[in-house]
Formats: C-alpha cells, structure tokens, sequence
C-alpha cells in the first residue's frame, strides 16, 4: 500500500462525497462487486444512477475486457444495491490496494453488507465450468496484502471467520429458492495476469484448494479492515490448468461467465430480497 492511511481516509472521503452529489446518498441494504463477464446483473436495476468510474475522484481504472468500470446504484427486489461494474486488480497495477477506495466508500456510505463475485477456476473435476460456488475461506498464494504499510495497530486484521457465516446462510437459502445448485469451496488467490501451470493447480488441489483466481482476497482483507460483512460467489468459467488436458483462456472465462449469467442473477436476487431494509 503505498498511501498512508491518513491520505487513503482522504481519498474515500472527496469519492464519497462526490458521489453523494451525484445521487448515491440514500442508504443501502447490500453492495456487490460483479466480476468479469457479470457485469449484466445491473441491467435489471429499477432507478438506476450510473457512473463511469473515471469520473469518480480516486477510483481505480480497470483495463480488462470484460468489466464495464461503472458504478450504478438501484433497486432490486424492493431493496437498494450498490453495484461495481469491474474491478481493478492486482495483475492491473502492482498495487494490492488498487480496491481500497472503492471498499471504503462502501463504509463511507452506510456500510451494508458486501456480496463479492468473481469468474474462477476449478482443480475439481466434478465442479464443472457454469458452476456457482460459495466460497467460505480463501489461501492467499499471491502472498501481497493491501494492509502493508499501514501505520496503525489496525492492519493487524482478523481472518477468522472473515467470509461471514450468516450471510453464507443467507446464500444458501437464496440458491435453495431460486433452484440454483450452490457448490462450496475454498478459493485460492494467484497474482496472476498468466494463467497457473498444471504443477501450480496440483500444489492447490494438495494446500485444499477448490477454487483459484486473481481476484477477490484483498477485497475480503479491506472489507474486513472497514468492518463490513462479506461473502463471496465465484462463476467457475473453466477447469484449471492440467485438469482434464484444460489450458485455460480470458475468453473462455467471458463466454462461460456471460452463459452462467442468469443462475448468477437469479442467486442474488433471492439474496438481496433476504436482506432487511435498511
């Protein structure tokens, strides 16, 4: 982390209050990451505001096809959601806090619960591409972190338990409503951008990896520094590397992710309809 938290605090203040101007300033009953390929998941929005994230004060800019980079707030099932259409990674700009402006201003304006999704990889072969999992713990491989740096005793953020379990619960009940099968799995960050070798899948699979990608774990690391409950989904777009012969590709996760869009979309409406009004 290269700001110190006294310039980052800054920076998630001028983004908030610039999109407070802009129609983000009611409260919000959930906030979602959308991931690549999931970015259709707001076209349902009723009232929708957007706003491209280029527009917004120290916002990050996202370079992967795939991911829209706009904000949009709205209503679905009679609650009122804060969707980041894209992300910026790690891969993107060597800085493992590249997230930390858009996950304070999730506290900065009411801190509702936070709903990550991502597209990944599966080391199962009986957790095949289309497949939606829950991810109920990660290993950070990538070994970065966006709390270094940080001069305060709260970089030193508890783990345990950090995917909250009530909101897992939550999740659960939403894919048994929707009829949507909901695998679990244990998800695995890798710095990417290159996709993992077969050799790297089968370390994963042997360190009780399910799920990997190059996303996600320093989202769940900043939410919890902001103390906001989080939970997270992944779309698993393709078998690992190695498994079954796969080699994996980008577009072959933006195809299977926009095919696997709908189970995604009717998952998380069942879920924000569970979440009580603010």
């Amino acid at each position: 982390m290269t700001d110190s938290s006294s310039d980052a605090e800054r920076r998630i203040g001028e983004a908030a209050a610039f999109l407070r101007g802009r129609g983000f300033d009611q409260p919000f009953d959930c906030a979602i990451v959308l991931g690549t390929g999931l970015g259709r998941l707001v076209e349902g929005l009723e009232e929708a505001v957007s706003v491209p994230y280029a527009d917004i004060p120290h916002f990050p800019r996202s370079t992967v096809s795939g991911h829209a980079a706009r904000l949009v707030s709205g209503r679905m099932a009679d609650r009122r959601v804060l969707a980041f259409q894209g992300r910026a990674h790690y891969y993107e700009t060597g800085d493992a806090a590249a997230m930390r402006v858009p996950i304070g201003v999730v506290r900065a304006l009411g801190a509702p619960p936070l709903l990550l999704t991502n597209a990944a990889g599966s080391t199962r072969p009986d957790l095949r591409p289309s497949s939606l999992a829950l991810i109920t713990d990660h290993i950070n491989l990538a070994g970065a972190n966006p709390l270094i740096g940080d001069p305060t005793d709260h970089r030193f953020v508890s783990m345990t338990g950090a995917y909250d379990e009530r909101l897992q619960g939550a999740l659960r009940h939403a894919a048994s409503a929707a009829k949507v099968a909901l695998y679990e799995g244990v998800y695995m960050w890798f710095a990417g951008p290159s996709f993992e070798t077969p050799a790297e899948i089968r370390m994963a699979r042997l360190l009780g990896a399910d799920l990997v990608g190059m996303s996600t774990v320093p989202e769940v690391i900043l939410a919890r520094y902001y103390g906001l409950s989080v939970a997270a989904v992944s779309i698993v777009t393709n078998l690992a590397a190695g498994v079954e012969g796969a080699s994996p590709s980008h577009l072959e996760t933006k195809d299977v992710a926009a095919r696997a869009a709908d189970d995604l979309i009717h998952l998380v409406r069942a879920f924000v309809s569970r979440i009580p009004h603010v």
